[in-house]
Parts: C-alpha cells; sequence; structure tokens
C-alpha cells in the first residue's frame, strides 16, 4: 500500500465522447484512442457502474480519455513485502528519521490522537505507525493517477475480476462526493491517502474524523487516523495486549510448529519450554494463559523468534505480508520509547537507513553515475551503479543491492569513515 507523491493526471483529456446503446443514450469516454480492446473493457465498466446507480453525466468526466498504463502488470509480482530481505526492509522503513518524525505527529496530533484512542481502543502509536509506513506522515501518497492505474489493471493482466471491483468501488466514492478526482493520485495497485485505503477498504472503512459530512482520507489527518483506528479494531484489536514479544526457543525446537496460523495457547508454550527473549519465564502482561499465539520467525531459526498475539493479526490484515506487519510493529513500538530486537538478523550485510541511502547515492554520483538526485530512493538506476561498482571491485555477487558492505567500501576509496 505504498507508493510515491501527488501529480494530476497526464495525457486525460475530459471530453465526452462515443455514446453506447447500453446505457440509453448515456455518453461514455472515448478512451485509449486506438486501443480497442480496452475501450470495450471501460465500456463494460460504464454500463456496470450505471447499473450501480452512478449517473452517466458523473461518469463521462471521470472515465474519459483514459488510456492503459501497462507499466502497472510488471509490478503485480513485484511488491517489495514479498521480494526484498526482511532486515532491508524494516531497515529502511523504521529508521531514525522515521521514529522521530512519528515522535513529532505524536505530539502535534495529540488530542486527536487522544480521542481516536479513547473511541477505538487502538494506541496512538500504533495508528502513527501506519501512518508513517504507509505514506511517510502523508508526505507521499503515490505518483499514478488512479483511476488509469485501476483501469488498466482492471482490463488486463491477472485479478482483473479483483481491479475491476476496485475501480468500480472509487468511482462510487467520487460519485457520492467524498473523494474530488482531480489531480488524484495513489500506488500502482490502487491504494490511496494519509493511511493507502483501497477503495473497497475506504467504502466499507472510512469515518468522518473531523465532522464535516464527508471521509476524505486524502485531504483530512482526522479521518485518514480515524479510519485506520476503525480498520485495525474491525480486524479484531484487542486492547491493552501487545502485538507480540521476543522470546527464546529451547534446544532443539520444532520449527514445524513456526508459522502465523499455528497458534496454541500461551500455557503450552510455556510447557514446551519457550522463555522470553532475556530468559525470563513466558509471562506477557495483558495476555492470559488460555489466550492463543503463534510463534514467527521472520529469517528462520538464526534470526530473531517472536510470539505474536491477536493485535499482530489485526496489523497483518492490513497488508498481508510479514515483512509489513513487523515494520508496523516495531515502528510502534519504538515510537513508545522501546528497543528493536535483541537477536540480530543473520546477515553479514545489514540493510541501509535513509541517511545511508543517500550518503551511498552520493557516492555512486561522485563517481559519474546518472542516478538522478540523492534522494535515499533505491531504483533501478542506483541498482544498476551499484552492479557496476560491485564489477570493478572484483565482487563475487553482482546484485546492485545497497547494503552496508557496499557503502564501506565506497567510503574507504573516498577516504570516509563509516
Amino acid at each position: 500500500m505504498i507508493d510515491r507523491m501527488w501529480k494530476p493526471v497526464r495525457g486525460v483529456v475530459l471530453t465526452l465522447g462515443l455514446t453506447l446503446p447500453a446505457l440509453a443514450g448515456a455518453q461514455t469516454p472515448a478512451a485509449g484512442q486506438g486501443d480497442p480492446a480496452f475501450d470495450r473493457c471501460l465500456q463494460s465498466i460504464a454500463l456496470s457502474a450505471r447499473e450501480q446507480g452512478i449517473a452517466a453525466e458523473q461518469l463521462a468526466p471521470l472515465l474519459a480519455g483514459l488510456s492503459p498504463d501497462r507499466s502497472v502488470l510488471a509490478l503485480l509480482d513485484r511488491q517489495p513485502e514479498f521480494t526484498t530481505p526482511v532486515w532491508d526492509y524494516l531497515a529502511a522503513l523504521v529508521d531514525t528519521q522515521r521514529i522521530d518524525d512519528g515522535r513529532q505527529r505524536l505530539a502535534e496530533h495529540a488530542g486527536l490522537l487522544q480521542s481516536v484512542e479513547a473511541a477505538y481502543g487502538v494506541p496512538a502509536a500504533t495508528v502513527v505507525a501506519v501512518w508513517g509506513v504507509e505514506s511517510d506522515y502523508g508526505r507521499v501518497f503515490g505518483q499514478r493517477p488512479l483511476l488509469q492505474s485501476l483501469a488498466t489493471l482492471a482490463c488486463e493482466g491477472r485479478r482483473q475480476a479483483f481491479f475491476r471491483s476496485e475501480l468500480l468501488a472509487l468511482l462510487r466514492l467520487l460519485a457520492a462526493g467524498d473523494l474530488s478526482a482531480e489531480g488524484l493520485t495513489g500506488s500502482w495497485a490502487g491504494a490511496f491517502g494519509h493511511t493507502q485505503f483501497m477503495p473497497s477498504t475506504y467504502a466499507r472503512i472510512a469515518v468522518d474524523g473531523d465532522g464535516d459530512g464527508r471521509r476524505d482520507l486524502v485531504a483530512s489527518i482526522p479521518d485518514a487516523l480515524a479510519s485506520t483506528a476503525n480498520y485495525l479494531k474491525r480486524s479484531g484489536w484487542r486492547s491493552g495486549q501487545p502485538w507480540g514479544v521476543e522470546i527464546r526457543l529451547p534446544a532443539g525446537f520444532d520449527q514445524r510448529l513456526a508459522g502465523r496460523s499455528k497458534r496454541q495457547p500461551l500455557s503450552q508454550w510455556r510447557a514446551l519450554g519457550l522463555r522470553l527473549h532475556d530468559g525470563g519465564p513466558l509471562q506477557v502482561a495483558g495476555i492470559a494463559d488460555t489466550d492463543r499465539a503463534a510463534v514467527i520467525l521472520p529469517a528462520g531459526r538464526t534470526g530473531p523468534a517472536l510470539l505474536v498475539f491477536r493485535n499482530y493479526d489485526a496489523i497483518y490484515s492490513y497488508n498481508a505480508a510479514e515483512s509489513y506487519a513487523l515494520a508496523i510493529a516495531t515502528l510502534a513500538d519504538q515510537l513508545q520509547g522501546l528497543s528493536g530486537f535483541s537477536t540480530p538478523w543473520p546477515t553479514d550485510d545489514p540493510g541501509l537507513d535513509r541517511a545511508q541511502r543517500r550518503a551511498l547515492q552520493q557516492l555512486l554520483l561522485a563517481r559519474g553515475h546518472a542516478i538522478g538526485q540523492a534522494d535515499g530512493m533505491i531504483g533501478s538506476a542506483t541498482r544498476r551503479a551499484i552492479q557496476l561498482e560491485q564489477q570493478r571491485l572484483g565482487w563475487s555477487t553482482i546484485d546492485g543491492r545497497a547494503g552496508r558492505k557496499i557503502l564501506a567500501a565506497l567510503q574507504a576509496e573516498a577516504g570516509g569513515g563509516n
């Protein structure tokens, strides 16, 4: 549910075009000139939208002039939550800058967050952690024109039925007046706003947090934060309980018992020899012996071992990926002054936070690589430059990964320290 900044829709001309006989004379867009299959798909979507009660005069300007953006199709199988090592994912999302910014948001919106916590039972730090991971506290909404992305995914590639329903949900929200279509952007998959709701989730879960009669998760921080807390509450959040704890596994622990769906009562895990990470007995404030929990090993037996409870599932439901849930959970902990995991990740090349990524990019720029600005975002140009440097250094692995080793190597050559 993450991507980059706002921009107005480019290359979309809002004119009325084709007349669909099926819509009894209602005008619909002349979409994607020279792309008959895409045009036919949009016409079918327009018909469904009319059947769901969207007036033709509302629908026509929303779909007019749309053309497919096929670059989104390649992203269906490249979500970073599933393709990035967990230590890289967390290093980028739970860094000093995001923690400091999150604490500032907690102070800035203390009154609002107190009322949200009272209404929904979800701690302010958890709500703010979702905000921080999803949009960097409202800085990064996503660059892609939302209607164009969803129309493309609804008409081409796999999961067309899913994205068609999301597009129809967005059209209903726009027709209802909750949102403005002008300049509406989001992630490649259609998530948008401060906490990156998909349109169907928006329709079901969003609430009016500022009392203006609209549910606007793009322009209203109160709406966005209250809606996020409402989502977690409806996903089973239990007030007064932690999301999980770091544990120490007994010798010979059967790893087949690990997994988020393999739950046992806390008392049973204690009987199997699990202890807290500091060696203390497995007692957890807010968790009864009969409460069910699961062991997860995000990086296998040699990495941190965690015992997770019902609130972890609520976070996981927001974006079903282990790395994502851990980012939210650990950022929330650190916003409250808690420490990270005691057990290090099983790698000799840890990931980089944003300050370190910018430092790496500055070194690459100094070596003449055309990678654009040193913005801390590792894109294809930066990865290609890293590959060239890895090759020049004679490394056996040429993967373009931004890790501590390549940063240290280039700093040493430039005469800098770590």
